[in-house]
């Protein structure tokens, strides 16, 4: 070995152990923190070391195509059961002993590959595939690396020449053609994706430290100083921005899809809507969007700390061109509360709160709550005789904001009761005297209502100041707060669960979520991931409590509503199809895929089935609702004098018109204003 090569050899593993080193350091320090204010800590063990060992596995090979059956038992072998044990003797030499033979693994498959391109595959050899709903074993042995990898090219390559055409024979007559291109297309994006892999300056160290986190519960994350400011700015309806929304098409391209006129993009005078984004650089990196992940594309688009960002972008069939884009502060109009006006029977005021947004590092107290108050001020001017307040979709945000919501519609009293790591009980009450609004209220909930508006949704509910309809919800009452790992230093934070929070009865909707009192079914209720789904999810428990609340209405009210209207939506064909349709769906994810034949007819065939599916739900009738929606005249004058605000606003009124759950909950409400 020369000289020269010995230094470079001593130096990398110097820059290695030094890695180590400071990547145990900041384990213990996350530890500390956590031992002292997360909940419900957990002892540094084995059972930490096989969940984190686990969970950066299948991070880096999903596929099981990367490390061979003797590579990962080895690794099993030396780390599955000691990290524990490695983090205390502070030695972190297992990351990058994994990420060592993780890369010469990439670079293996990288000549694989190439071999591959340079080959013919034989597309009549008589084989067949099989998919897995979760995880399975390591099982790839050396001499198979090639095999494996000519077999998963060749189903690809059958699958996309299947999604070209609905015509078989048309597929078969061109395929010799169509397979060529196929082949090169894909290949050339599995080499693209590997090369991102091994050229990436990324750390593995922050996702170490967030398996490690995420062991104590779901929502424990370490965050960078660059993942703190974009964590606490997805907060906010204001932002740093490009005032520009993307949307991928069929061919998995990312195709600009709005602009904004006040936004720096549409500004630029250079994009345009429908141009494709090649590749986005942040002057430190560029990533090649072919290749790249979508989470790494999403958090150079959002992330506050990229100021400044490079765009090259494609115009139909012309050639590329650069556009440098500087972020300014926007308010996120599709983040932000909005109100109209329905009439069926009655005038019916509908506030839809997309998310729980506030002034997080200001302290202009401006938020979710003022904005609800000013539209319920506003609808109060046109004499509503009731409001349907739409949380579905609504994934939380500040805890604050919440309280502060729901002060508005509760008179005096106390709505929840959080407990710390040291069990003490905290009654929060009602920061408002009086109520802002009486009269009767239809809240809409689903799936993805989650966190804070859980939170709010339970205290309506148990104070019967509001008719909960949809479906049960994420099913996540714990709060978190962002921490220093260090006092007076800003370069490493814990968001960290410190409360978990109960309603007034001494209940807990963790893991079971909040229940609707009358039920809408919706389209993949039982797909979508929830908080039972997470396997470090906290149990559902409940609470001793003394505390009495006198509801707004009688408790029999509301059960005299929800009765004759789950038994009327029974009856509805609307609904009735949806739950025919879920039950497809949860046929096709729950139940294990059959073998699957590597031909052009099998791929075709089970495409078709699963397209037609899709197409059924796509094509789902939405039929325009004899509701009379239009906006107040405030809003009216709002739009006067904001133009750009007026074509976001006539696209939530054509939805608003469609949209069935809307005319349920005007149903009830109805209801519930003629019995009240």
């Amino acid at each position: 070995m020369g000289k020269s090569a010995l230094i470079l050899f001593f130096t990398t593993f110097s820059l290695f152990a030094q890695n180590d080193v400071k990547t145990c350091e900041i384990l213990s320090k996350i530890n500390t923190l956590i031992l002292r204010e997360h909940i419900q800590p957990k002892p540094i063990d084995d059972s930490l070391s096989v969940f984190v060992f686990d969970s950066f596995m299948d991070e880096l090979d999903p596929s099981r195509n990367i490390f061979l059956k003797s590579e990962y038992d080895g690794l099993v072998q030396k780390y599955r059961k000691q990290i524990d044990d490695n983090i205390k003797n502070k030695n972190c030499s297992f990351l990058t002993e994994i990420i060592t033979v993780y890369k010469s693994n990439l670079l293996r498959n990288k000549t694989v590959l190439e071999k591959i391109n340079l080959s013919e595959i034989d597309f009549e050899l008589i084989d067949t595939i099989r998919f897995y709903k979760k995880q399975f074993p390591f099982y790839m042995l050396e001499n198979q690396v090639e095999k494996v990898w000519t077999k998963k090219i060749r189903y690809e390559i059958l699958d996309d020449i299947a999604s070209t055409s609905k015509n078989l024979d048309s597929l078969k007559v061109n395929f010799n053609a169509m397979a060529i291109v196929s082949k090169n297309a894909i290949i050339q994006k599995e080499l693209c994706k590997i090369n991102t892999l091994l050229e990436s300056p990324a750390s593995y160290d922050e996702s170490i430290y967030n398996h490690f986190c995420r062991y104590f519960d779901p929502h424990t994350s370490y965050f960078s100083n660059d993942s703190k400011s974009s964590f606490v700015a997805s907060l906010s309806n204001e932002r740093l921005s490009l005032g520009m929304v993307v949307n991928l098409n069929e061919k998995n391209e990312i195709i600009i899809h709005e602009l904004d006129p006040k936004g720096p993009a549409f500004q630029t005078g250079k994009i345009k809507k429908g141009d494709q984004i090649i590749s986005i650089s942040n002057q430190k990196e560029t990533l090649q969007v072919s290749c790249s992940s979508l989470e790494s594309i999403s958090n150079m688009i959002q992330s506050e700390t990229n100021k400044e960002i490079v765009l090259t972008l494609k115009r139909n069939s012309s050639n590329y061109f650069e556009v440098p884009i500087e972020k300014k502060i926007l308010k996120d109009e599709s983040d932000s509360v909005y109100s109209f006006i329905v009439e069926k029977n009655k005038k019916i005021g509908y506030i839809k709160i997309p998310g729980f947004y506030g002034d997080f590092e200001g302290e202009s107290g401006k938020g979710c709550a003022e904005d609800v108050a000013k539209e319920i001020f506003n609808l109060q001017k046109e004499n509503v005789k009731g409001l349907v307040i739409d949380l579905s979709d609504n994934g939380g945000g500040s805890m604050e904001e919440a309280i502060k919501l729901a002060g508005i519609f509760v008179d005096k009293g106390p709505i929840s009761i959080i407990i710390d790591n040291k069990q003490t009980q905290t009654i929060i009450e009602d920061p408002f005297f009086g109520m802002l609004y009486k009269d009767p209220i239809v809240l809409m909930i689903n799936s993805s209502s989650a966190s804070a508006s859980e939170f709010f949704a339970s205290i309506l509910q148990d104070y019967n100041r509001a008719i909960l309809v949809g479906t049960p919800t994420l099913g996540k009452a714990t709060m978190q707060s962002i921490r220093p790992l260090e006092e007076y230093k800003d370069d490493h934070f814990l968001k960290i669960t410190i409360n978990k929070f109960y309603r007034i009865t001494g209940k807990s909707h963790q893991k079971t979520g909040v229940n609707p009192d009358v039920y809408l079914p919706e389209f993949y209720e039982n797909i979508y991931q929830k908080e039972k789904d997470q396997i470090t999810a906290f149990k559902n428990d409940s609470i001793e409590t003394p505390i009495y609340i006198k509801p707004y209405i009688k408790p029999s009210l509301i059960q005299k509503i929800a009765l004759k209207n789950n038994r009327r939506i029974d009856t509805i064909s609307y609904f009735n199809e949806i739950k025919i349709i879920n039950t497809k769906l949860n046929s096709l994810n729950n139940n294990p895929k059959r073998e699957t034949a590597m031909t052009l007819d099998s791929v075709f065939n089970d495409q078709k089935a699963i397209n037609s599916l899709f197409e059924e739900i796509s094509s789902f009738e939405s039929k325009k609702l004899d509701l009379n929606i239009y906006n107040s005249d405030l809003t009216n004058l709002h739009l006067n004098f904001n133009l750009p605000d007026k074509e976001n606003n006539q696209l939530r009124l054509k939805a608003l018109k469609t949209n069935h759950y809307l005319g349920e909950a005007i149903q009830i409400l109805e209801d519930f204003i003629t019995l009240k």
